[in-house]
């Protein structure tokens, strides 16, 4: 079974090398880099069969959907540069794909980390991604500028392990991360024509941090649960924030 590895990057240095050694039993690698000018791409350039398209970045859509068009094989494994595929979800995906029966997509259930620190709870319980899936039967949603959604025309399975999400490095790094996925969920809001609210705004803000604190149990997970609820909340408030701005 020939697999493209996918994986789009922005001066990911520190996660490159770990991220591309994930992609050791795909036949090909296809990068879509949005002009990193750290190391990435020298990194990169290391590993065999590898091909680098540099496109300047407007959405995360758009960035992955490029992926998509320039892999040669129909199976594509996308993974982003804070995941891991652990041995025992490798050897998972190989079994699977060498059945007689397959589906067409295969969602990822991801053990978040928040610097370094396994986390349990704080809404990351449930979460989980589509990875591994078949070109011609799935492709991201036009006009999402993040939280990509991939929509799958064929059947859907789940693997048993759970691919490691190292997204939280440290605190200030993610801070900047979800303010910026927030500003750019703002500008999807205004294209979709939505109106900004203040009551909304606050509303939102005070349920996202009570959902993810209390009804997610993120209490349980200490000050990190208390750190990634605040967060949360926040990108909610800068995505009206921006939404308010797209208005002006």
């Amino acid at each position: 079974m020939n697999i493209s590895g996918l994986i789009i990057t922005y001066n990911e240095e520190k996660n490159i090398r770990e991220v591309l050694e994930c992609f050791d039993f795909c036949d090909e690698i296809v990068i879509v880099d949005s002009f990193s000018t750290d190391k990435t791409l020298e990194i990169a350039r290391t590993f065999p069969n590898v091909k680098i398209i540099q496109n300047t970045f407007e959405d995360f859509t758009k960035q992955r959907n490029l992926a998509l068009d320039n892999a040669k094989n129909d199976w594509a494994l996308f993974l982003d540069g804070d995941e891991r595929i652990t041995p025992l979800l490798r050897s998972e995906i190989i079994e699977k794909l060498n059945r007689p029966y397959k589906k067409d997509a295969y969602y990822f259930y991801r053990k978040f980390f928040f610097a370094g620190k396994p986390i349990n709870y704080s809404g990351t319980q449930t979460d989980k991604n589509f990875r591994l899936f078949r070109r011609s039967r799935a492709r991201y949603v036009a006009g999402k500028k993040v939280h990509e959604t991939l929509e799958v025309n064929g059947t859907i399975g789940e693997f048993r392990n759970k691919l490691l999400h190292y997204s939280v490095s440290d605190y200030e790094s993610y801070k900047q991360k979800m303010i910026h996925y927030g500003v750019l969920k703002g500008q999807e809001l205004a294209i979709q024509g939505k109106k900004y609210s203040i009551l909304a705004q606050y509303a939102k803000t005070a349920f996202k941090f009570f959902k993810a604190y209390i009804i997610r149990l993120g209490i349980l997970d200490g000050k990190e649960g208390y750190q990634l609820s605040y967060l949360q909340s926040l990108s909610v408030f800068e995505t009206y924030e921006s939404l308010k701005k797209e208005q002006n």
